[in-house]
């Protein structure tokens, strides 16, 4: 007759949770003291508990004290983390500096977790099909083997800086094991109150909210709660600036060693940014990260450009080889380049820094039928939100708008003359530099797109459904999502304008988070910002998109605020200022 276990009591539960949330991966503050064997022996008994598929246990784990093996793991780490950094834009290669990112010899002893995926033949149930579940049946041993450290006090740190094929070699490893963990083992003198990366400023924690789908992808809710979509979540959090920030902002400009409103429109903007941020100061908007939308538009097929659609495909593949205008600047301001394919009419291949988004494979032709469905719009919106959550996720604090698709100059028309009221003719530019014959067409096209769908202004989702395009809603959705984590977003040229004219007619307090980065030369982004209330920060008659005009505005963002961090006021510098009473 079996027994069963007894079930957990109110203590254990307590118990399990509190660990749960105070495991750390620990990189500093570890104590000479050795782990007793008794200690490692229920350790590693724990990690030996995991469940795994089909009980096969493929697991091993490699105890390394020697400090002569230490010594050549923590070389081969100390060329992985020179060959990361030599990766990082600026902002990000200057705070990786200060990050410790492994212990292996502040700890005498170190745990190599193993994987053998041919343990248990052929047949083990669960893996026929997914043959992966090995992989992540050792990760959960490694889960067993942190909690359980933490519970005796001893602190954990997981090391991935490292070649696993080169390391597997420098420990003799069998050839069909690899490794899925190297973890560095001690006693430590206290664990931080967060994850070390978060208290750096590197990353931060995702909230539960964002994580949790109910029934089908992107219907979020936590159990219990009514679900809500992404799109309205997002726009119930956009807030008007801080009154009180925007007032400290005001007085501390004032007090600053400097005549009054010398620095112009940098002063409105640092007060801008304290509102924005709740805060004066407000933080230093680095790091920066500039997510470039891509799409598709079947307007083309009107002639409306005389380049052919596959740019859009072969641009896309510039961007994430690095070669293209915008990776040059970005590189010379440090800001990280994101591509996001949102309706490339093409198939890309899958390349690091190119995130896989489609909604659809382009826009249809708006002169013939809406560009897209209401619901792919709002999945644009939508995947633009989760771009900027996932961006400010990762630890920046500044987001910068770019776009690539042939033919967007044409929607952007489209969406400028709808939500300002212009004439057609007014808004429609030579986009790549189309001739007279190509421009009158184009405007053309955009009077017969509007007079066939007649959009509704006050139905902004119907407006870039009928005559926008995938990276308009897309982008939209990103300046909603940083808003409504209170993150600034510089602006680029016309496309991110008409972007932010969708933005702003569902969440009017958006524009609080908008920067104008410059006053493309299109003549559709005059009337588009004089609608938003923005003032450019540069007029240079750049017209090349991809987000250029936003990374070149980026320094003087920076430098607004840097002013409001840095700068002595009189009084801090005993400096009299013009209406301060001269000594009698």
């Amino acid at each position: 007759m079996s027994s069963t276990l007894p079930a957990p009591q109110p203590a254990d539960r307590e118990g399990l949770y509190r660990v749960i949330a105070n495991r750390r991966d620990v990189r500093n503050g570890f104590r000479d003291d050795a782990v007793p064997d008794d200690v490692l022996t229920r350790v590693l008994a724990a990690a030996h508990q995991a469940p795994s598929v089909g009980l096969s246990q493929p697991w091993d784990f490699l105890l390394v004290r020697d400090p002569v093996v230490r010594a050549r793991v923590h070389d081969l780490s100390v060329q992985q983390r020179a060959a990361y950094a030599a990766t990082l834009p600026t902002a990000r290669a200057t705070a990786f500096r200060t990050i410790k990112v492994e212990a292996i010899l502040d700890t005498s002893l170190n745990v190599v977790v193993t994987c053998d995926r041919t343990r248990g033949g052929r047949h083990v149930l669960g893996r026929h099909s997914q043959p992966q579940m090995a992989t992540y049946s050792t990760a959960c041993a490694v889960q067993n083997l942190w909690l359980a450290a933490r519970v005796e006090g001893l602190g954990v740190g997981w090391v991935s800086f490292f070649d696993e094929r080169e390391l597997a070699e420098c420990l003799g490893l069998p050839e069909h094991v690899e490794i899925v963990a190297y973890v560095c083992i001690g006693y430590v003198d206290a664990f931080p109150p967060a994850p070390e990366l978060a208290l750096a400023g590197w990353a931060n924690r995702r909230p539960l909210a964002w994580a949790v789908h109910n029934e089908r992808w992107g219907n979020r809710a936590l159990p219990g709660e009514e679900p809500v979509t992404l799109l309205n979540d997002t726009l119930a959090a956009i807030r008007p600036l801080d009154p009180a920030a925007i007032s400290e902002a005001h007085e501390r400009q004032d007090r600053l060693t400097k005549p009054r409103g010398s620095l112009g429109v940098l002063e409105d903007l640092s007060v801008q940014l304290a509102g924005l941020a709740g805060a004066c100061p407000p933080p230093l908007p680095e790091p920066a990260a500039l997510a470039i939308f891509a799409g598709d538009h079947g307007v083309h097929a009107q002639g409306v450009t005389p380049w052919p659609q596959e740019v859009t495909a072969q641009m896309v593949a510039n961007f994430v080889a690095g070669g293209a205008v915008v990776n040059a600047a970005a590189a010379q301001v440090g800001a990280e380049v994101c591509v996001v394919d949102v309706g490339v009419a093409a198939t890309l291949d899958p390349v690091p820094g190119l995130l896989p988004r489609k909604v659809r494979a382009g826009t249809a032709d708006m002169t013939a039928e809406p560009a897209m469905t209401r619901e792919q719009a709002v999945l644009a919106l939508e995947t633009g939100i989760e771009v900027a959550r996932d961006l400010a996720a990762a630890g920046n604090k500044v987001l910068l708008t770019g776009d690539m698709g042939i033919a967007n100059t044409t929607a952007s028309a489209a969406l400028i003359a709808v939500f300002t009221g212009a004439d057609v003719a007014a808004v429609t530019g030579r986009g790549t530099g189309v001739d007279e014959q190509t421009l009158a067409r184009k405007v053309d096209v955009v009077r017969r797109a509007l007079a066939l769908h007649r959009p509704d202004p006050a139905d902004p989702v119907g407006v870039v459904a009928a005559v926008g395009g995938l990276e308009h809603a897309a982008l939209a959705g990103f300046m909603l999502g940083a808003a409504a984590l209170g993150l600034p977003v510089v602006l680029d040229g016309v496309i991110a304008a008409a972007a932010a004219l969708v933005a702003q007619a569902l969440a009017p307090e958006v524009t609080g988070a908008l920067v104008a980065g410059h006053l493309s030369a299109e003549p559709g982004a005059r009337p588009a910002l004089a609608r938003l209330g923005l003032r450019p920060l540069v007029d240079l008659d750049l017209r090349l998109g991809e987000g250029s005009g936003a990374v070149l505005a980026l320094p003087l963002v920076q430098v607004a605020v840097r002013v409001l961090h840095d700068v002595a006021t009189f009084d801090s510098a005993g400096v009299s200022d013009k209406d301060t009473p001269a000594p009698a």
